[in-house]
């Protein structure tokens, strides 16, 4: 049995890195892309995770591979494409580690993944099926996404989201709205960050937006509040997790992680989402902001996500 099968991107993000002495800006190569960003934060704790997507026939595509493979992420369903370049995002650091995103994806292999492409028998044997928003920005990646929505619903998984909005990666907001809302009402537990509530219920208060989402069927329900840490929404109510003190030096993956270490402890809760009550989700969250926090004091999203004894050392 597979823990979480994860569908989406794994790309490249070259992240801002200094000056060279010739006074050019730098840029350093960490493996990243949500989706694989959450498996590596759940394999270095302790679960075992697979992914669905795409990448091209070149260096990139080659290290994304071995990447996912050395961390033990069954990569059965990363399909590799001679005709079309895997996707790269360059990052921009601010002094507060914050960032700002440019692409190279006019297509990205990512969104070429088609529906007779995925590896069903995948989705079929995992526990959780997670997706993010990105694969539902262009065809046929958006069609394989449904699809892998449906064979997940129809095996019984828990359905998990993490929508990740890029504002250039859409011809514009409405149908980045109405794209990111239509997956919805297959989940079970979702997560979203404070400046994508609005996107996806029309309510700009993250306490608003998730009880919105709560009460239209999803069980559980987290926001990630940035240096404030998160908050957590079941039918019992919400209430605010703060967060653990760290020294932020790139916040690339900090909600990818979060989402890792929060999947970690409902796996090992042994509960169904329906069951999860609020001081259940507390616990989960603790989890996930104990991950964020050593996540972000290190560069990269897949080379920053901590090892389980790093975790626990946060907890304790």
């Amino acid at each position: 049995m597979i823990d979480v099968t994860a569908m989406g991107e794994v790309l490249i993000d070259f992240t801002d890195a200094g000056i060279s002495d010739a006074g050019q800006k730098l840029f350093e190569r960490n493996p990243g892309g949500a989706p694989a960003n959450v498996l590596v934060a759940l394999q270095r704790l302790g679960h075992q995770t697979a992914f669905l997507g795409k990448v091209g026939d070149d260096m990139h595509g080659r290290f994304l591979r071995a990447t996912m493979e050395a961390d033990n992420i069954d990569a059965r369903g990363l399909l590799t494409d001679p005709s079309y370049f895997t996707t790269l995002a360059f990052v921009a650091l601010d002094e507060q580690g914050d960032r700002s995103f440019s692409f190279a994806r006019k297509p990205g292999a990512d969104t070429q993944i088609t529906t007779d492409e995925l590896d069903t028998r995948l989705i079929a044997e995992s526990r959780v099926f997670h997706i993010g928003s990105l694969s539902l920005t262009d065809e046929p990646a958006r069609s394989a996404t449904f699809a892998a929505l449906d064979v997940a619903r129809s095996a019984g998984c828990v359905m998990s989201y993490d929508p990740n909005y890029r504002a250039n990666l859409w011809p514009g907001v409405e149908a980045a709205m109405e794209q990111m809302r239509a997956v919805v009402p297959y989940m079970d537990i979702m997560k979203m960050s404070d400046n994508e509530c609005e996107l996806l219920t029309g309510r700009r208060d993250p306490a608003e937006a998730a009880r919105a989402l709560v009460s239209g069927g999803v069980k559980v329900c987290c926001v990630t509040l940035g240096s404030e840490g998160a908050l957590v929404c079941t039918k019992d109510g919400v209430t605010a997790v703060p967060p653990f003190k760290t020294e932020a030096v790139d916040t690339t993956g900090a909600g990818d992680s979060f989402w890792g270490g929060f999947l970690a402890a409902f796996l090992e809760s042994g509960l169904a989402p329906a069951e999860v009550a609020l001081d259940e989700a507390v616990g989960m969250a603790r989890m996930g902001n104990a991950v964020a926090s050593l996540c972000v004091r290190k560069r990269g999203g897949i080379p920053a996500m901590p090892e389980r004894a790093e975790v626990l050392g946060v907890l304790a």
